[in-house]
């Protein structure tokens, strides 16, 4: 027996268990009137079968399951005859039964850092529509960074039949031993370690070099870094790409410029502050997230310091808009969870399981020239020589 033939089998079981029995029939009490006003009573609640729209549309139920579940070898006249029964009926597909016949939900499990991260909120807003569009609903959680958290997180949406999991891995082997029963995982901003899976990603080193150089360029050579913890290897790929660009011009990385536990935006004005008191205060920041932006282009126009070049790795709300505006990294969230959704839905039917994109899939950034970024070093002091 073909597989089409066992989901056409477990599809009519399905089916059979969501349709209440007639008084006589085998399953029921018989000659009980009881049953028999229940039974039509369940049927009124329930609604039209799947058996009800293959009656009014003339066909069996393993044609009217294959039209329902996106199935091949259904002719164009036969699909719309279905599809036609099933609207003139008001049917609704049985979740319980479309997960038992398809061995897994409709849903896609999405777990990010936290929701509250501006990125994170975005991506997964742009991850809910686009696998809305195609047919599939989304469950969202936070794992706040938390590798137990996480992998506990992904078990559940396994265990809930979800059809698969993407994930912003909290590091790379942060699920590699989570039995993931063969549901498809792609992971989203950073590279996971997961066999089969894919990773979208942005360029992180190549765009924090950029960004540096792009202030070096402007004249500034004492750049503050600012950045979240180093267990993220995005933030160490980041701040690579920021030494890298250092160690070409010749300078030296400076440990009080460097500020790599920046948690939030309080603590990120409370960074800036401290790196504009040195006796060598910065001239520019290259802020790593846009979530550590918020703090701090707030504090340079708190503090009157708007002459402090700025480049924040993310754009975010208003970026675009205070004075001066903020140049900025874009590796942006809608793009990178729309390659994430796209090479997930390759996965799982009516695609060919098991043949969507693996391995690494990055989305091109770019800088974001606005004025922050092209802030101009001040002179340097004069030396006064004696005659």
């Amino acid at each position: 027996m073909t597989t089409m033939d066992n989901d056409d089998r477990r599809a009519s079981m399905a089916e059979q268990a969501h349709t209440p029995r007639r008084a006589g029939e085998p399953g029921s009490t018989e000659g009980s009137t009881t049953t028999t006003s229940s039974s039509a009573a369940r049927r009124r609640v329930s609604g039209p079968t799947l058996r009800d729209v293959a009656a009014l549309a003339g066909v069996s139920l393993k044609t009217a399951s294959r039209v329902l579940n996106d199935g091949p070898n259904v002719s164009a006249a036969t699909r719309e005859a279905v599809q036609e029964a099933m609207q003139s009926l008001s049917y609704e597909p049985d979740p319980a039964a479309r997960s038992l016949r398809a061995g897994h939900d409709r849903t896609v499990g999405v777990v990010v850092d936290s929701i509250g991260d501006i990125f994170f909120s975005e991506l997964a807003a742009t991850l809910e529509s686009a696998l809305d569009a195609a047919g599939y609903s989304c469950l969202l959680a936070s794992s706040n960074r938390e590798a137990d958290r996480e992998r506990d997180v992904v078990r559940s949406l396994v265990r809930r039949r979800c059809a698969g999991v993407i994930v912003a891995p909290s590091s790379p082997t942060s699920i590699s031993e989570a039995d993931l029963a063969g549901t498809p995982v792609v992971f989203v901003d950073r590279v996971g370690s997961v066999q089969g899976a894919a990773s979208v990603v942005s360029d992180d080193p190549g765009m924090a070099y950029e960004a540096t150089r792009h202030l070096l360029a402007h004249g500034h050579r004492r750049v503050a870094l600012l950045s979240d913890s180093l267990d993220l290897p995005t933030t160490r790929g980041r701040q690579e790409g920021y030494r890298r660009a250092l160690a070409e011009a010749g300078i030296e990385v400076d440990p009080a410029l460097t500020r790599m536990q920046c948690d939030d935006e309080s603590s990120a004005m409370r960074q800036v502050r401290e790196v504009l008191d040195l006796d060598e205060p910065a001239t520019a920041i290259f802020s790593c997230s846009s979530r550590l932006s918020l703090g701090v282009v707030p504090a340079l126009h708190q503090f009157g310091r708007t002459d402090v070049a700025l480049v924040s790795f993310g754009d975010f709300t208003m970026a675009d808009s205070v004075q001066p505006a903020v140049t900025v990294v874009d590796h942006s969230a809608r793009r990178i969870a729309q390659a994430a959704a796209e090479a997930l839905l390759a996965h799982l039917p009516p695609h060919d399981p098991g043949h969507g994109p693996t391995g690494v899939i990055e989305v091109p950034a770019r800088l974001i020239p606005r004025g922050t970024g092209e802030i101009a070093a001040p002179p340097a002091p004069e030396q006064t020589t004696r005659a």
